[in-house]
């Protein structure tokens, strides 16, 4: 999307190969992430965990040893609270203007250019850096400082997730009871409605849920967001986390979130 806005643009992975379908619209790409951040004026990463968040950041080739004083740096992965805040400190210690801008909205979203950006970070800053977040987004919500976009996204994740979980009940719950799912889906998906509503019963439709949103990833986000409770009590979180640590631990971690409607 950015490529499409007439932006010249620079790409890194960790597997090259997954680079050549944007290299074929125009992309270049870089041999390392340090390289990619001295030839940027923004760098965005998104990496599967904080471990490659680490990897990705630090390092002689890591994004920090590449990055230029005017250089703005984003964090857009769903990260935990404790390394989200680590890494603002390694930017603040260089005097590197960065945010936590974590994404929602799918595959659909990111494929389209209408992402939710939801921003932790100085806001006036955010309001010069807005323009350049055009192209990949329809909404950008501010939180508040460094930290706070992170937050949300792991509130945002934890009900979601609890969500769908719900979602699979009830279908089981109407199913004992007799009614037809292909009414009861539908009907769900009118009262109490939303986005992830509608996904759930399109998944629950199919033997098999394309992926968008894999059982690791959503269970490494619910581990994350416990750990930033406080020891808070929080049993419906508690219950959905451990209903997707058993989904992974049974195999279904590659698989779509929602692959445990069913289950």
């Amino acid at each position: 999307n950015y490529l499409k806005a007439g932006y010249e643009v620079m790409v890194w992975n960790r597997s090259p190969e997954k680079t050549k379908p944007l290299e074929a619209l125009g992309a270049s790409q870089a041999s390392t992430p340090k390289i990619a951040a001295q030839n940027a004026d923004i760098v965005f990463e998104v990496t599967a965990n904080d471990a490659s968040s680490r990897d990705v950041w630090q390092g002689p080739e890591g994004i920090l040893a590449g990055a230029n004083a005017g250089t703005i740096l984003i964090t857009s992965a769903t990260l935990s609270i404790d390394w989200t805040l680590q890494l603002a400190k390694l930017c603040a210690d260089a005097d590197f203007t960065f945010f936590d801008i974590p994404l929602t909205g799918g595959r659909v979203a990111a494929e389209n250019g209408s992402l939710s950006l939801l921003v932790g970070g100085d806001e006036t800053k955010l309001a010069e850096l807005q323009p350049d977040l055009t192209a990949i987004s329809a909404k950008v919500f501010y939180f508040g400082p460094i930290g706070a976009g992170m937050k949300y996204k792991l509130v945002l994740n934890s009900l979601q997730a609890a969500h769908i979980a719900a979602f699979g009940e009830a279908m089981e719950l109407a199913a004992t009871q007799g009614l037809d799912p292909a009414k009861v889906g539908p009907a769900l998906c009118e009262r109490p409605g939303g986005v992830v509503t509608d996904l759930a019963w399109t998944a629950y439709q199919q033997a098999r849920p394309p992926l968008t949103f894999s059982v690791d990833w959503i269970t490494k986000d619910l581990e994350y967001a416990k750990q930033m409770r406080s020891g808070n009590d929080l049993p419906v979180f508690d219950d959905v986390l451990a209903l997707y640590q058993a989904a992974r631990k049974a195999g279904h971690g590659p698989e779509d979130w929602t692959s445990i409607l069913k289950d």
